[in-house]
């Protein structure tokens, strides 16, 4: 039976750590479908969108938070968005990037992002301004980048580890990751064997592939030692809507507006993240200018 998507949250070692592992091979099927992506950008993406799905769950209420990944590399930038109950949404600026495997016969993942650029994470938190923070790619394969981010922009030492494997009908078979932190007070001896279990954990997928669980991906790094708190099942969820492109349109002014009437008779306005169209003929173009005209 396919399992469901899931992310659990927990700590281990009498709270030495706190640790986070996911399933996200459905959310991740469901982004492929809707961009559309080949591959390699399959897996950029879907790395992506795991790093700020478990990143999302260190939120609290209606907090959401934004991840850019902007590289040198062909696939352009990748944004995902997700939120506190498991909502996430992303897209690709170009889906249909694809390279020959890597030198360990892998998707060639800093192929396409680009070794070099930044990663941008933005939360909104509900205060007045937003928090940002930003750090350099260093490696192009999504997971070393992260790492870096919680060490460098919110000052956790974390280690992160994603994967996505995908076959060449651009299915998805399996989509994860972790994260664990590392927090103050823990032993040394402890940090080294975790070191040492981290460098011999089997990838992401592979773990995957012989039915791990995200717990079962937790215990393979810390042992027996782990309790889980709590967990959410990650979904693809886009907040467009036929209002809100009206709002777009309405303001682009009276002057553009009526360009848009005489020039072309309609409009269709398209949603990076989930590909719906919307369209808009002359009545209804012409309704939003008579809106313009009240405002």
């Amino acid at each position: 039976m396919e399992m469901k998507d899931e992310i659990i949250r927990g700590t281990a070692w009498n709270g030495g750590l706190r640790v986070f592992a996911a399933r996200t091979t459905a959310l991740v099927s469901e982004l492929q479908r809707r961009q559309d992506t080949f591959p390699t950008a399959t897996a950029a993406l879907g790395r992506t969108a795991t790093a700020a799905a478990m990143m999302g769950f260190m939120l609290k209420g209606k907090e959401k938070l934004t991840v850019q990944v902007k590289g040198d590399g062909p696939i352009g930038q990748i944004v995902v968005d997700a939120n506190a109950t498991g909502e996430v949404r992303g897209y690709v600026d170009h889906p249909h990037v694809h390279l020959p495997s890597n030198s360990q016969g892998k998707l060639d993942v800093a192929g396409v992002v680009g070794r070099s650029g930044y990663i941008h994470v933005t939360k909104d938190l509900g205060l007045r301004e937003p928090y940002r923070g930003s750090v350099p790619i260093i490696s192009g394969e999504l997971a070393e980048d992260f790492t870096l981010y919680f060490a460098d922009s919110e000052q956790t030492p974390s280690c992160v580890g994603l994967g996505v494997l995908v076959e060449t009908d651009n299915s998805v078979v399996h989509a994860g990751g972790f994260i664990v932190q590392v927090l103050p007070g823990l032993a040394e001896d402890r940090l080294v064997r975790l070191e040492r279990a981290i460098a011999a954990m089997p990838h992401v997928t592979a773990l995957m592939d012989q039915g791990e669980t995200p717990e079962g991906i937790l215990r393979f790094l810390v042992g027996d030692d782990l309790t889980i708190h709590d967990s959410i099942e990650p979904v693809f969820k886009c907040n467009c809507s036929r209002e809100r492109f009206e709002k777009v349109l309405i303001t682009l002014g009276r002057q553009e507006l009526r360009s848009m009437i005489d020039e072309d008779g309609e409009a269709e306005l398209h949603c990076h993240f989930c590909n719906e169209k919307y369209m808009f003929d002359d009545a209804q173009l012409e309704e939003l200018y008579r809106l313009t005209d009240r405002a």
